[in-house]
């Protein structure tokens, strides 16, 4: 399964991975997904927000376990982040039939569509309709860099987009979802543990912070007489880290647009796009709170205005705790608990976490690289996720 996937949208350049939501590369990690549940008898279908899914036993019977991740990827990603739970799924399921398990409830492999929101800009799109937390309306205005409306895209790729929105008659036949996923941090590396189990998801979200000041001439316009919006965001982009770094939170501009962008040009305006992130919400808020303030006093010294909209919000998740301790419990080995630890990253799990009991486990990544072509996890700590996720299956559905 891995090798099929590995060539799959992979920049010869850069050696990463561009597989944005609803392009061809895209197109194919779908084609490859239905492939997969065909050569293993599954039940195949997508859902009215284009989500994939594939089932063993019937899925109108209510209390299905499901496991999954997504196949999309960040601007010249890694290999690992969203795919590896997808063939562990699969491989999971591999596995229960190989120890002659028979599921008594049913069981779902899910690819959920544009996780990671490298072309409209959101997040976790797929199972942010099927949630509710993103409605049909918004969906429609999110456009990408071309232009080209999500609801475009969707139709251009065989979906309905008049049929997207919540699903909730879907979760209420989930009776618990657990993600599996590449580590993005060294955690589980300096703990010398393949694999370890989510407490909480950090809250997190995305700032758009518009820069509007007043294009000339750079070859001829005084310094003093100059409204600059770039010496504003680049004043932002470094209260950014001090503001995160004294509240022990995590900020970052990590995309930017610049018009005219002309080389020769002052720029009239300078888009730029903040992810922050913290362990509670109150920290989280006063971050961004500083970091706009920053911008602001910059933005009244450089003759520039400054706003500010919040693009996506997610709360901090804390993970069904009966889940997790049981998940934690049993895999534990020889009397050693297996790691419980927090993730700054947004999931698929956590946007389902208040409809549907979750949980995630982790697999050791030792360069602690993530949505970069260094990311990686080693074969046996991968076959290692997957005999933890087998086990979590058989207690989850077999028993």
């Amino acid at each position: 399964m891995w090798r099929e996937l590995l060539p799959i949208g992979r920049h010869a350049g850069s050696g990463g991975y561009r597989r944005y939501a609803w392009t061809g590369a895209d197109a194919d990690c779908r084609a490859w997904f239905r492939d997969q549940a065909t050569a293993r008898g599954l039940a195949y279908e997508t859902d009215r927000n284009g989500n994939q899914w594939a089932w063993l036993g019937d899925p109108s019977a209510g209390d299905a376990v499901v496991t999954g991740s997504h196949l999309d990827s960040v601007p010249d990603g890694g290999a690992f982040d969203g795919p590896l739970g997808v063939v562990a799924a699969f491989a999971a399921l591999d596995e229960l039939r190989s120890r002659g398990r028979t599921p008594i409830r049913p069981l779902a492999v899910v690819n959920f569509g544009d996780e990671e929101g490298a072309r409209f800009g959101v997040a976790c799109v797929g199972s942010r309709l099927t949630a509710g937390v993103l409605t049909p309306e918004q969906a429609a205005a999110l456009r990408d860099a071309d232009g080209v409306t999500l609801t475009r895209a969707m139709a251009d790729a065989g979906c309905d987009p008049e049929a997207i929105g919540a699903d909730p008659e879907r979760l209420a036949r989930v009776g618990a979802f657990v993600e599996l996923h590449v580590e993005q941090g060294r955690a589980l590396d300096l703990a010398g543990a393949p694999v370890g189990v989510a407490s909480a998801i950090w809250p997190h979200g995305r700032w758009r912070f518009d820069f509007h000041g007043e294009a000339n001439h750079a070859g001829t316009t005084r310094l003093d007489d100059r409204h600059d919006p770039m010496l504003t965001y680049a004043n932002t982009v470094l209260a950014a880290r001090k503001k995160a770094r004294l509240a022990g939170a995590l900020a970052t501009f990590g995309k930017v647009a610049v018009e005219p962008n002309g080389v020769n040009a002052i720029p009239s305006l300078v888009r730029g796009w903040l992810d922050s992130r913290a362990a509670d919400e109150e920290t989280l808020a006063a971050v961004v709170t500083e970091i706009e303030r920053a911008a602001a006093e910059r933005g009244t010294r450089d003759g520039v205005r400054v706003s500010v909209t919040r693009e996506s919000f997610t709360p901090v998740v804390e993970f069904d705790h009966a889940l997790r301790d049981r998940l934690a419990a049993r895999l534990g080995t020889d009397g050693r608990p297996v790691p419980v630890l927090p993730t700054g990253a947004g999931h698929d799990a956590g946007i389902l976490s208040a409809a549907v009991p979750t949980a995630m486990l982790f697999v050791r990544n030792p360069t602690g690289v993530s949505h970069s072509p260094a990311e990686h996890a080693a074969e046996d700590d991968c076959r290692a996720g997957v005999t933890a996720l087998a086990d979590v299956l058989e207690g989850l559905a077999c028993q």
